[in-house]
């Protein structure tokens, strides 16, 4: 052993000497690659290199030297390479591909010996080495080398990360488990198939699982920091059950609470009207979510209004996500990809809203290859498509759907309705493209148009239309960058043509455009940082109107436009405190300014708003600043794991909202308009704290969520009794803004696979809102809290699927709902000869309660792979129980006597055949 000890160390001496005494070389080189570099260096040098050819590839560099010494140069030319060099008897240099050759042993290579060791302890780096042997016995492993190692570094642990794409199709693989075999280390890929993961120096058995993905085990040596870019296949293997256990604890694990994720794939078997498959109307069967009715537009979450809701399609907003009255939703579901909604802790990044963010991405396009879905109805057809424009580089994704049959609204309880029609279409376009590894860029359009006509001298048509750009940028491995640009905008037009001389065309339209600049920063594995700034520029047409026809005596009249600037800046930081808790936490600073040009209705201080107090109007010119409202907002989650499936959530956050809807209606309506906070008008405020338990049973088969919330509001925009909001110039004497609160607790248990599958709903829920003031005709239900138009105690969903086989399976949907709050007449009373009604407080009363039973049988083709298109039958009976659910309550004079009546809008069962196939 001794004699074996010296010879290392006389060989390690002289290694050490040649390299102190090797030959200096000078050469230059202009755009040359690896090897032709090296073949100089042999020509005018007795250097001889020893490598594989395939390691340097076609890479070309340019230098000069002089007089240099030969590690020097080395060192120049394999930067930014995985090659190390070892020069050998001073003349023989052998290159090495991510690893380093080591000419002397480590210190505690035959075993410890104990020592006093009175200075500071260093960190002892050990060679790197691979059982090749072993290696070779597993064959069916893939082994990938990652870094360029370096035998000075101090480094115990590196950080891997990349993307995975689907291999056929190009697409990001999302939320795809990646783990450490032998260890508790593991990750999830993100909606841009993104991952990072820190592993240990040296060799590591990864092994990656997803829902239709083929599992894959792989073996990665790491030497430093790297990327490994993967491409995983397809798997078509027919099974009665595929477990993935990489995202089925999300619920448990993740900080945010109140968030609800649907999966696109999974609501077709859902029974709903007409067997339109539908995102929004599918979120309505979950906890918190609701909405004022059968066929009402908008969505009230956790006792907020309808225009405290957030909805973006690639990141630009939707003002009207309805069609047909509200019974269909504006957004087509075979377009549509990741659906997220936050209605507890929103994250930091959004803002301009109170309630919830509905976060809604259009998937991208196929590169290898071209596809498409298309369904047939009774009333809607639906196509997409998509096709490469650039294969496995760029593809193109287009999808539209319309409306073809006026049948529904002849079959409606109404005989107003009879002979009125509707239609609608909408249209949307996404194209995708892969610049290279480190840039991707997305564009997408959207336009949808719904025009009907409810008597026959008036025509309504309202339209959505946006636009969306987003750029993706990685810096590196652990800062990542979106650069986003979007324009939206709603406008609706009613034309008035009838037999008398009031004819006119009605226009209102609201345009905004927002920039974006969204940032993460993977500090460590227990730090990742978000932030960004955003600014959104408001432009309101309040509305105008013009006679039409030379006869018509209508006035011309048009409201100025408002402007309005709202912009922010964001930053939250996950942190992984250790393995039990992890914190969320965010701040967004947002700043409002209301824009000139304006004319300003300027109010005497302390008094009622209205044509008494007025006191002079301001003016002030284009983009002048008439005031400016904003402040901090808070968004804080914490999760804290009682178990490896047990987890108890808080959250708190404060909001601002600088833009609200003028309505008297109970359900939005297509004529509803929004109005700027200006000097007369304040945002609306509101902060929201939550509590909740998550737990899952028998291996994440089973989901239950307990959450409880209560949310405090103020300037809340209401509206006086017989207020004129449409085309008021005065807008601010007919409306009142006050206080609201909502608390309430949700409950759901899910089970997401399985022969029997499905989730059971429950929330109870109060939402109250109070307008008090010392000036009487401010003050509604004498200054008290009173419910709102949405409040609904109870709400009770059940979705249940059963599979029969993997080809058929049925479907049941029921709902029970609380009826909404109205006003009644209670009485009449005689003033100057004239009978008038006397109405209880508002929303004293309440119309029946709402109950639904849906059930649909569906049938898939066949499942074999070598097929040009695969179907889908959906049969299903809307409303079983054929309960004449009321739509709402009206009140009529027919002889001096005042009935009640009211309207429903399916009182009826509703069979329909819907025919589906994907290609």
């Amino acid at each position: 052993m001794k004699k074996f000890l010296t010879t290392v160390l006389l060989l390690g001496l002289n290694l050490m000497v040649a390299q102190e005494n090797l030959p200096k070389i000078s050469l230059s080189f202009d755009n040359a690659t690896t090897s032709e570099v090296i073949r100089q260096i042999e020509e005018i040098s007795d250097f001889r290199f020893y490598f594989q050819k395939d390691w340097l590839g076609d890479r070309r560099i340019s230098g000069s030297y002089d007089n240099a010494d030969i590690n020097d140069v080395l060192d120049t030319l394999f930067k930014d390479t995985v090659i190390n060099f070892y020069v050998l008897n001073g003349s023989q240099i052998i290159l090495t591909r991510n690893n380093v050759i080591y000419d002397s042993l480590p210190e505690d290579f035959f075993g410890k010996e104990e020592q006093v060791v009175e200075q500071e302890e260093e960190i002892k780096i050990n060679p790197l080495f691979y059982n090749e042997q072993q290696a070779q016995e597993r064959r069916r492993v893939e082994t990938f080398r990652i870094g360029k190692e370096n035998k000075n570094s101090r480094q115990r642990r590196y950080t891997l990360s990349g993307v995975v794409k689907n291999i056929k199709t190009g697409e990001p693989i999302a939320d795809l488990a990646v783990v450490v075999i032998g260890s508790r280390a593991g990750t999830s890929t993100d909606n841009n198939g993104f991952y990072k993961i820190e592993l240990p120096a040296g060799l590591n058995t990864l092994e990656t699982s997803a829902l239709g993905i083929e599992t894959s085990r792989l073996r990665v040596i790491i030497y430093n920091d790297g990327e490994l870019n993967l491409n995983l296949n397809e798997d078509f293997e027919a099974l009665d059950e595929v477990v993935v256990e990489g995202n089925k604890a999300r619920n448990v694990e993740q900080a945010i609470t109140g968030v609800t994720q649907i999966a696109v794939e999974e609501i077709k078997t859902i029974p709903l009207v007409l067997g339109e498959r539908d995102i929004l109307k599918t979120a309505i069967t979950l906890p918190g979510i609701s909405n004022a009715g059968e066929g009402a537009a908008g969505y009230n979450v956790r006792g907020g209004r309808t225009d405290q809701n957030l909805i973006l399609l690639d990141n630009a907003v939707i003002y009207n996500p309805s069609h047909f009255f509200g019974i269909f939703s504006a957004l087509n579901p075979f377009t549509s990809g990741a659906v997220n909604i936050y209605k507890g802790s929103i994250p930091s990044e959004f803002g301009g809203r109170l309630s919830s963010v509905f976060d809604i991405s259009t998937k991208d396009a196929n590169t290898e290859k071209f596809g498409g879905e298309a369904s047939i109805g009774p009333v809607t057809s639906n196509i997409t498509l998509e096709t490469p424009i650039i294969k496995g580089k760029s593809a193109l994704l287009v999808g539209g759907r319309a409306t073809y049959s006026d049948w529904i609204l002849r079959s409606l309880d109404d005989e107003s309705l009879n002979n009125s029609k509707a239609s609608f279409y909408d249209v949307v376009a996404k194209y995708n493209h892969q610049i290279n590894e480190n840039n991707d860029i997305r564009a997408t359009g959207y336009y949808s148009r719904d025009e009907f006509s409810i008597t026959s001298d008036s025509i309504f048509n309202y339209s959505n239309r946006l636009l969306s750009l987003e750029w993706d940028h990685k810096f590196n491995e652990k800062n990542t960058a979106s650069a986003i640009l979007s324009n939206s905008e709603y406008r609706f037009n009613i034309g008035f043509d009838g037999e008398s001389d009031n004819d006119f065309d009605l226009g209102y339209k609201i345009n905004e455009t927002e920039f974006k600049l969204k940032m993460k920063f993977l500090y460590s594995n227990e730090h990742t940082i978000d932030y960004g700034i955003s600014t959104k520029l408001y432009q309101v047409d309040p509305g105008n109107i013009d006679p039409e026809g030379p006869e018509s005596i209508v006035t011309p009249l048009a409201i100025p436009e408002e402007r309005g600037l709202e912009s922010a800046a964001f930053i939250s930081d996950s942190y992984t405190v250790n393995d039990k808790l992890l914190i969320d936490a965010g701040l967004r600073y947002s700043v409002y300014a209301a824009l000139g040009a304006s004319s300003q209705r300027i109010y005497e201080e302390g008094g009622p708003l209205n044509s008494g107090t007025f006191v002079e109007t301001q003016e002030f010119d284009k983009n002048e600043i008439i005031e400016t409202f904003g402040g901090p907002e808070v968004r804080v989650s914490a999760r804290y794991l009682l178990g490896p499936d047990f987890s108890v959530k808080a959250s708190y956050n404060n909001t601002f909202q600088y833009i609200h809807t003028l309505s008297s209606n109970t359900t939005v309506s297509p004529t509803d308009t929004w109005k700027l906070s200006d000097l007369n008008i304040d945002p609306q405020e509101a902060n929201q704290v939550s509590l909740g338990l998550y737990k899952n049973f028998n291996g994440n088969m089973y989901e239950l969520s307990l959450e409880g919330y209560y949310k405090r509001s103020k300037n809340i925009l209401d509206f006086k009794v017989g207020a004129q909001l449409l085309l008021n110039e005065e807008i601010e004497t007919e409306v009142l803004q006050g206080d609201g609160k909502a608390y309430g607790i949700e409950f759901l248990i899910k089970k997401p696979e399985g022969r029997l599958n499905g989730w059971l709903g429950y929330t109870y829920s109060r939402s109250f809102v109070k307008l008090d003031s010392e000036f009487s005709e401010e003050r509604v239900n004498s200054g008290d809290y009173f419910p709102s138009n949405f409040d609904k105690p109870h709400d009770v969903s059940l979705v249940a699927n059963y599979k029969f086989t993997r080809r058929f399976s049925a479907s049941a949907n029921f709902v029970y709902q609380t009826g909404r709050p109205v006003t009644f007449p209670i009485g009449s009373y005689t003033f100057n000869n004239a009978e008038f009604v006397f109405y209880s407080d508002r929303n004293q009363f309440r119309i029946p309660d709402y109950y639904r039973l849906d059930l649909s049988f569906n049938m898939e083709g066949n499942h074999k792979i070598k097929k040009f298109a695969h179907s889908f039958w959906n049969f299903s009976i809307y409303n079983v129980l054929g309960r004449n659910n009321p739509y709402s309550v009206f009140f009529v004079t027919e002889n001096g006597e005042l009935k009640a009546f009211q309207s429903s809008i399916f009182s009826i069962p509703v069979p329909t055949i819907t025919y589906n196939f994907k290609f």
